[in-house]
């Protein structure tokens, strides 16, 4: 027995000593003759091997000199580029990628594109994808830290000699002057991504690219360049067959350490890949715990720790149990297997009518990274055709976010992702959607679209303004709908139907909602968007006097508009319950009209850019202009009070007063102060002071002329007409006037210039009223002197327990009686 171990050794150690030298002959023949290798054994005779990539040792010793050099093999045949190398990388690099972790997505698209065509051809025949495991149209990244290399291996359609040659060489052969040219005009610039700039960006990260590949009508080549100006072809008897596809092994810098990180690597591919078509796998290494059997010295020495009544105890049962079950013990190893990266579908790719609610919502919070149960408001999934063809998905989200509107004229990242081909080029293009929409969340894939890695030149594409156009009118329509199938939104004689049939509960209240999440976004569209702003008119909704605290839209304001009514009218302020005792609504409540309160700062701003609606004009009832139905004495009074009008408004000719006229909106308050039409109202002024860099000058200039409107029927302003008719000199008439003035000011929302003078005033009236002389004063403190106060707080010291003498006051301090 020992003789035959003894010759099995001494056989291993001579096939160890043979191979090397055997592999050294056939590389000494390669480097005198490419034509004279024959030995080797060529990739046709080894088809049948392993399809994915290698994890076998014996394949990476076959390449191990190539990669240890990285060097180009003496073997291949050698190509120059035909333009200036060092410039092409650094408009690549400099210009183009900025970012290098888009090199990732770059040939993960390049692979997508492979599997396309393959599949593409397996329509019309079969057989080309051929069997096994070279028929998974898959992609697989595999790395390896001690070499650092990172390999991307698809099974797509692969390159011949010829197409590693024309492919990898079409930037450089076209020029770098015309390349630039080309980037910076309307031509061709599907260049980008393709097979040209998008597999040079590897350079990146890459010093040594090997690029393998197998297509079906040719034999298997290598493709390998350092961008030192050459490349290389050589036909490949060194690596695994393929089987077909490319596998592109990037040797990676020193300072592209990253790269060789698992969870790197599957940051990319959830940022960029998540939705290629194909799967994509990652080769990971784990660590489980598996049972494995002990052996018995490991036995024998826990046996003999065991104490020996133990022994005695348990002999029986010890014997029993090792005849039927061998001892084991819990270890821990690492295991590599192939981990799936994009396991969500892209759904927007499917026919609506095919996704199913379940599969929307689990697609939004993967999207919007939204790991809540609540599921969004509203989506809208749908295909646009034309010119410019992409396919969309747009989602409402369930609620605003907290910041929502705090940095919105400053944040540049919009919530919606765009595409070109399922690959992902960035979310920061607010060009397809603008700001008053950047509360939806979605993504936009287009096919017309360029593969293109710069940002300004995309965002310069003609096709972005037909997409961006589309957009905005399915995501307005898809806020109609949420309208329309709220129940709370029907109109009266479609509310009875609904509520007998007793569908759409859950939708109760939804628009509502939306509203008071986003209402402001719609509202900042009227301002900004002026050829939609009819559109978001339709979605604007608001609370009124008639509305019973419920929201209203302006087509049911509209509807239930008193006969012969022409303007919609609204009111201004800081709350709903300031605005419902507000004077300005007197008379029109009374004589049921619909009044319209707007209680949001960026309702002044809105108003000014909604002009009308319908044909219908809108009045700001605390402003000139107010036109409420036909008073047949208005000629009357005006000539009954001409006298006491002309009278107030030179007694006024110094708080800036226009006029002062007959009104027609009091009922029970005396007068108010409105301003011109075109001027800023009360609330306006308000919100205008309140700015941190506010301009004085251009508020005096902003600010409208005010026009005292007083009510011919209050006691109060009859009284005053008598008094001015009998006595126009007479003080205290004067004073009640500029006190009724004041009033109204503050009543009408104004701020006082004069708070002091106000209060002087009031408390002369209250002198009045209480029969007090006006010329009576406070009484006048009783100060202490001098010594009288030494001795109290000499005294409250002593009082204190200290028998300290205090010293002497150096100023007199006046002080009351009572202390």
């Amino acid at each position: 027995m020992r003789k035959k171990t003894i010759v099995s050794v001494m056989f291993l150690f001579s096939l160890l000593f043979l191979l090397p030298e055997q592999g050294r002959k056939l590389h000494a023949n390669a480097e005198e003759s490419s034509d004279d290798v024959t030995d080797p054994p060529k990739v046709e005779e080894k088809l049948g091997g392993h399809g994915g990539l290698s994890t076998d040792s014996d394949v990476v010793h076959r390449s191990s000199e190539s990669i240890s050099k990285k060097s180009l093999r003496s073997s291949a045949e050698k190509f120059e580029f035909q333009a200036e190398v060092s410039r092409l990388m650094d408009i690549i690099i400099n210009s183009l990628y900025s970012n290098k972790d888009i090199f990732l997505r770059e040939l993960i698209s390049n692979a997508s594109d492979a599997l396309d065509k393959i599949r593409f051809l397996a329509l019309t025949d079969k057989d080309v994808l051929g069997e096994g495991d070279t028929a998974k149209l898959e992609i697989q990244i595999k790395l390896d830290k001690a070499k650092k290399i990172l390999s991307i291996r698809d099974r797509g359609i692969g390159m011949t000699k010829e197409d590693l040659i024309k492919n990898l060489g079409t930037i450089a052969k076209s020029g770098t002057s015309a390349f630039v040219e080309k980037m910076q005009s309307s031509g061709d610039l599907n260049l980008i991504g393709q097979f040209g700039v998008g597999f040079y960006s590897a350079y990146l990260v890459a010093d040594y690219i090997e690029v393998i590949s197998k297509h079906n009508d040719d034999i298997q080549h290598v493709w390998e360049s350092k961008a030192d100006g050459k490349f290389a072809v050589s036909e490949d008897t060194w690596n695994e067959p393929l089987g077909r596809g490319t596998e592109i092994r990037l040797h990676l810098r020193d300072e592209a350490g990253e790269y060789l990180e698992e969870s790197k690597l599957k940051d990319l591919v959830k940022r960029y890949s998540e939705f290629i078509n194909f799967p994509i796998h990652l080769w990971v290494s784990k660590e489980v715990e598996t049972e494995v059997p002990v052996e018995e010295d490991e036995s024998a020495e826990e046996e003999s720790e065991t104490t020996s009544t133990e022994e005695e105890k348990e002999e029986d049962a010890e014997e029993e149990d090792s005849e039927k079950k061998q001892k084991t013990k819990k270890v821990k190893e690492t295991v590599h297997e192939w981990e799936l990266l994009n396991d969500v579908k892209a759904i927007w790719l499917r026919s609506p009518k095919e996704v199913t609610e379940e599969e929307y919502t689990k697609f939004y919070h993967s999207l919007a990274k939204d790991f809540s149960e609540e599921k969004p408001t509203a989506w809208s999934h749908f295909n646009a055709e034309g010119d410019v063809e992409f396919k969309a998905v747009l989602y409402v989200p369930p609620k605003a976010a907290h910041d929502q509107y705090e940095r919105y004229y400053n944040s540049n990242k919009a919530n919606l992702k765009l595409f070109v081909r399922r690959v992902f080029i960035s979310d920061e293009f607010d060009e397809l959607l603008p700001k008053y929409l950047s509360f939806l969340k979605g993504l936009v894939d287009s096919d017309t679209l360029p593969l293109n890695v710069s940002r300004e030149m995309l965002q310069q594409h003609s096709s972005l303004k037909t997409i961006k156009k589309k957009l905005i009118r399915k995501a307005l329509d898809m806020i109609r709908k949420l309208a329309e199938e709220d129940p709370d939104e029907v109109h009266d004689d479609d509310k009875k139907d609904m509520e007998k049939s007793g569908e759409n509960d859950e939708k109760k209240g939804q628009y509502t909602k939306f509203w008071k999440d986003f209402g402001k976004s719609i509202k900042l569209g009227i301002i900004e968007d002026a050829s939609n702003r009819n559109r978001l008119a339709k979605l604007l909704r608001f609370e009124t006097t008639k509305s019973d605290g419920k929201l209203t839209s302006l087509d049911q304001y509209i509807k239930r508009m008193k006969k012969g009514q022409e303007d919609v009218f609204y009111i201004i302020g800081s709350s709903k319950q300031q605005l419902e005792k507000s004077p300005f609504l007197e008379r029109l409540i009374k004589k049921g009209y619909e009044v319209i309160f707007f209680t949001d700062p960026v309702d002044e701003y809105l108003m000014q850019y909604l002009m009308d609606y319908e044909d219908k004009k809108f009045q700001n009832v605390s402003k000139e202009g107010l036109k409420v139905g036909k008073d047949s004495k208005v000629k009357e009074l005006k000539e009954a009070f001409k006298e006491l009008t002309k009278w107030w408004k030179e007694s006024l000719a110094g708080e800036n007063v226009d006029d002062v006229k007959i009104s027609n909106r009091l009922a029970d308050t005396p007068c108010i102060v409105v301003t011109s039409k075109f001027g800023w109202s009360a609330n306006m002024e308000r919100i205008m002071q309140s700015q941190t860099l506010s301009d004085a000058k251009k508020q005096a200039y902003m600010r409208g002329k005010r026009v005292l409107e007083i009510n011919p029927r209050h006691p109060i302003i009859k009284e005053l007409k008598d008094r001015v008719a009998s006595d126009q000199e007479d003080k205290s008439v004067k004073e009640t006037a500029q006190l009724m003035y004041q009033t109204a000011l503050i009543e009408s929302g104004f701020i006082l210039n004069d708070p002091k003078d106000f209060a002087g005033r009031i408390y002369n009236s209250v002198k009045s009223s209480l029969k007090i002389s006006p010329d009576a004063v406070a009484e006048e403190e009783v100060e202490a002197d001098e010594t009288e106060t030494s001795e109290e707080a000499t005294e409250t010291k002593s009082d204190g327990g200290l028998n300290i003498e205090a010293e002497p006051v150096e100023k007199e301090t006046p002080i009351k009686d009572e202390l």
